[in-house]
């Protein structure tokens, strides 16, 4: 017989499960603080019972001083199980905030845009929160319900089963409470998404919307989404809100249901004095932990969600296992029967492509719009996995290196170019925190920019902005392709490097080529314009993804042109027989 599988825990779930000691010691400081809740009962029912037939003010005294301490007590044993709740949420956080970064940054690649953006890290965000709040306090405080329902018994069994009629009316809008709820949550947090998105791409093509009187027409749609929104999200809070009120009126009913059971126990000489009281607020405090979970119940549902999502995240993005470390490429690209499709997607857009260059090697990649040059460049550089074939880099594929390990041989100019918020240096060396100076010269120099950098205000050290926006076009392009440069990597792949180029960059880019095909590089180059393939020795031809020819330059450039040149012209013969052109 064999065993079954062992059922794989999630990340979540061990990263909480670190935490247990923590839970344990919350959870012991609930049962000391749901004992200390009975200071007030207790202290009443002595008050009534004691101090007030015995007139006795120093058994009062003594009672007060009691209870204080016990008050304080409770108070401070709640403080500390809050915080530890708090620091729950922030170990979480910290155990976790790596790797779903990990899985932002990863997504996009794997599903195309279709992601859920910056989603994962607002689940992780609601996730923390909730452990930070009283929500988790109040459950915690649930499981005590039948004590205080049976010292409610042990009064006398008319207080309690007042109290467990209550108990059970209020459990059973918790119930509800999550039934109803469930959906509303769900819809107002997709179109939360939804309006964050357009808000973010509109932030993105400001210029576009306002060159073109788009601002307007976007605003609307701004509107409509929040509109939308906001509906979804008062549907949510009516119904939690709504059942929160009927909950709390339904308990300050019971406390006086209990006050006149109460009361009519003593006319009939079955109770004290001391026992109304007492029993009310033993009631009263039973049901507060179910009152408190309804009032929170918005904040729990929305965390169980961002958890739910969270753990198909995680489970879909695998942690990347550690690989062993290959030696440098230094000899040849091949690319074997490569076929791409687009994450997400199921249409080909590169299909069986393959062609082999040596080291100090320059190949440029020509073709038509959506030819798929830009999709191919992609599976070089190991952005985008191929659905068949490899990439390979002195024989070893791409998959076989850890991405950070591979990025130290690979520079990338990709065809819509970014920097990121610091400084020019910091673009240039890829945040490196151990980057010499040398380095980052050099590969400013290298890519003809140099002089242009110590031109800037702060030279190196000028800041460039969120997304660059501090330079222009043409400058971003050229730090990047400093960027592409940094640390002499052995495949060096560039898309259009010269889209925002004048004729001093395209100098520049050409010089760069060629210096890095000197040391044994190998440089692809995605071009549309002739300069840009001054300095490769071979073409890669490319029309509706497939490869149509590879070879030296001048040998594919002739193809090329002869393909494109211009028929002979169409001799007329008149009937008199001299011919017309």
């Amino acid at each position: 017989m064999t065993a079954a599988p062992a059922v794989r825990r999630s990340e979540l779930s061990d990263a909480l499960r670190a935490c247990r000691g923590a839970f344990i010691g919350v959870g012991l400081m609930s049962c000391m603080i749901n004992l200390l809740y009975l200071t007030g009962s207790v202290f009443m029912l002595e008050v009534y019972d004691r101090v007030l037939p015995s007139r006795s003010v120093p058994t009062l005294v003594g009672l007060i001083i009691i209870a204080g301490g016990l008050y304080i007590a409770q108070g401070m044993l709640d403080l500390l199980r809050g915080r530890i709740l708090g620091r729950v949420g922030t170990a979480l956080d910290e155990a976790l905030n790596a790797r779903v970064f990990d899985t932002v940054v990863r997504l996009p690649l794997m599903v195309g845009n279709r992601s859920e953006g910056l989603q994962p890290l607002r689940d992780l965000d609601n996730v923390r929160s909730f452990l930070g709040s009283m929500g988790p306090g109040a459950f915690f405080d649930l499981p005590w319900l039948p004590f205080y329902m049976a010292i409610c018994f042990a009064f006398h069994w008319l207080l309690g089963v007042t109290a467990l009629i209550g108990a059970v009316i209020l459990v059973t809008l918790t119930l509800i409470t999550e039934y109803m709820s469930r959906s509303p949550a769900k819809e107002a947090m997709t179109l939360a998404a939804r309006r964050n998105d357009l808000a973010a791409s509109s932030r993105r093509n400001a210029e576009v919307l306002v060159a073109m009187g788009m601002a307007g027409r976007m605003n609307n749609r701004w509107n409509e989404a929040n509109e939308d929104y906001l509906a979804g999200n008062q549907r949510a809070s009516d119904v939690t809100g709504g059942l929160g009120a009927v909950a709390k009126v339904l308990r300050m009913m019971l406390q006086s249901a209990v006050l006149g059971v109460g009361a009519y126990l003593v006319i009939q000489q079955e109770a004290t004095g001391g026992i109304i009281i007492a029993g009310s607020i033993l009631s009263a405090r039973a049901l507060a932990p179910v009152d408190l979970a309804i009032a929170h119940w918005k904040g729990f549902v929305a965390a169980r969600q961002s958890w739910q999502r969270l753990n198909r995240l995680l489970q879909q993005i695998p942690p990347r296992a550690a690989q062993t470390l290959l030696q440098a490429p230094s000899k040849r690209l091949l690319v074997e029967g490569v076929t791409m499709v687009a994450p997400g997607d199921q249409r080909v857009i590169v299909q069986d492509v393959t062609f082999a260059v040596e080291a100090g090697s320059g190949v440029g990649v020509i073709g038509p719009s959506g030819s798929g040059k830009s999709s191919l460049i992609r599976a070089l550089v190991g952005v985008w996995t191929p659905v068949r074939g490899k990439v390979r880099l002195d024989g070893a594929a791409l998959d076989q290196w850890s991405s950070d390990v591979l990025g130290r041989y690979i520079g990338y100019l990709p065809q819509d170019v970014e920097l990121f918020g610091g400084s020019v240096a910091q673009n240039i060396c890829r945040f490196d925190p151990e980057a010499k100076s040398d380095a980052i010269i050099a590969a400013a120099k290298e890519a003809g920019v140099h002089e242009m950098i110590i031109k800037m205000r702060e030279g190196y050290d000028t800041q460039v902005g969120e997304q660059g926006t501090a330079l222009s076009a043409g400058q971003a392009q050229r730090v990047a392709l400093a960027r592409a440069l940094y640390g002499n990597p052995f495949l060096i792949v560039l898309d259009e490097p010269n889209s925002n180029l004048d004729s001093e960059g395209d100098e520049a880019l050409t010089r760069a080529v060629r210096a890095a095909r000197e040391r044994g590089a190998v440089v692809v180059v995605v071009a549309h314009r002739p300069i840009g393939i001054e300095g490769v020795d071979q073409l890669l031809v490319l029309k509706d993804g497939r490869m149509q020819t590879f070879g030296p330059k001048e040998t594919v450039l002739g193809q090329v042109l002869q393909r494109v040149a211009p028929p002979p012209p169409i001799k007329i013969v008149s009937d008199a027989g001299a011919a017309k052109p």
